[in-house]
Parts: C-alpha cells; structure tokens; sequence
C-alpha cells in the first residue's frame, strides 16, 4: 500500500517524509489556495526537491475546457517536470482529456470520484490512479467501501494496471477501512496522521518501558551500556 501527503506546505512535507513512508504528494488548487501568494511552479519544484522522483507528485488542472486541461497539463510537465502526475476530475471533460494525455503517455490520476461508474470510466480509459473521495461520498449517503470494493474487482477482472488512490478523509477510521475495502493508496493531511499517534497508550508504553529500564539500569542507554561496565 502506499501512503501520500494531502498538502503543498513545505514545512509539514519536510517533517513528515522524514517519519512516514510518504509514497507520494498531492494538490489540488484548494489547497494551493492555502499557502497563499506563491511562485506556483517553483512552489512544486521545492515539494518535487524535497520528495525526489522515487515519490510521485500530483498536480491538477484547473482549466474546465478540454483545451485548457490539455493546456494546464502541458505548461505543468514542461515547467515543472515530465514525471508529475496529472490530476483531471472525472468530468464529461475530464475524461476527455484524460484519455488523450494517456494517448501521449503521460501520467494521469483520475480524481473528483463520487460514483463507480466514473471510477469505471477511468479506469477503462487507462488513468494510472483513481481517487474516490471517502468522506465526500459518506456525507452524499454513499457506501464508500463498498464503491471502493467493486472498483478493486474491476481492476481485477480487467487486469488493469489503473491503482485506486483513496482520498478525503476526516478521520484515521475512514483511511483504514479504505485500505481495507481494497484501495491501493491513500492521500491524507498531516491531521490525520497526528491523529493516528495521539493515542495516550502509544506514548504511556514508550514511558513504561523507559522506566522499567531505568529501574536497572539508572540512565544509563543501551548506546553506552558497554562505557558504564567498562
């Protein structure tokens, strides 16, 4: 499975590609929107610094016309490399133009996925990753593992190379059972990664162990263990 960071903020992917195997980044204009006043292209160019090209990055178009999304997606492999993946919502449009950009060999991740029939349709027209929206689609009354679980066997049944990039996810409950429905990747905020180790208990063994430790051996560590009996 593959685990990506939902932001463009400098500071929280510098910290967390240090502690999370971070598969990935990725944007959308909402939360471009959040850094503010920014170069964007060389904005995307210090994430791309920052997680090398053994991680994927993801950019959207924000164009609505075929044209422009082809246009988007042109300016943003050329300005900021040929390895971006390009996020296209599954519009009408988007499809569109997804499968031209696939037509070019250029990597797309299908996303604004509210039902399984666009997921089908994207998958069908070759999309490198799909992202349905988790929490978008509980909030329309939708069974979003279940969409994910048939998405999953359409992949399979078609031996599709197409990867299922969960997104949109309040709570570190939903990214599990995403991953547990079938999907190959999910893309969250750092919110929900601190969520995931706010657990008191994590943090109350760490402090059992070190005092059964100290108990012992006072404060001496492991690291010097061998200076304290020399």
């Amino acid at each position: 499975m593959e685990f990506m960071l939902d932001t463009a903020n400098l500071e929280e992917i510098s910290t967390f590609v240090k502690i999370v195997p971070v598969a990935g980044v990725t944007s959308n204009p909402s939360i471009i929107k959040k850094e503010g006043e920014i170069n964007f292209f060389e904005h995307m160019k210090s994430i791309r610094q920052i997680i090398g090209f053994e991680s994927s990055l993801h950019v959207q178009v924000v164009a609505e016309t075929y044209g422009g999304m082809l246009a988007d997606a042109k300016m943003i492999l050329s300005q900021i490399d040929d390895q971006v993946y390009i996020k296209v919502p599954v519009s009408q449009v988007g499809l569109r133009a997804i499968k031209e950009l696939k037509k070019q060999g250029v990597n797309v991740t299908a996303t604004a996925i509210y039902t399984k029939f666009q997921a089908y349709l994207a998958i069908a027209a070759k999309a490198d990753y799909i992202a349905p929206y988790f929490n978008r689609m509980e909030n329309l009354n939708s069974d979003a593992c279940e969409a994910i679980t048939e998405m999953s066997r359409e992949i399979e049944r078609t031996n599709s190379q197409t990867k299922i990039l969960a997104a949109s996810f309040k709570n570190v409950k939903q990214v599990n059972s995403a991953l547990e429905c079938g999907a190959h990747a999910a893309t969250m905020g750092v919110d929900i990664i601190n969520q995931a180790f706010a657990n008191p208990s994590i943090q109350k063994a760490v402090t059992d162990f070190s005092t059964d430790w100290q108990a012992v051996n006072g404060d001496t560590t492991i690291a010097t263990l061998l200076e304290s009996i020399n």
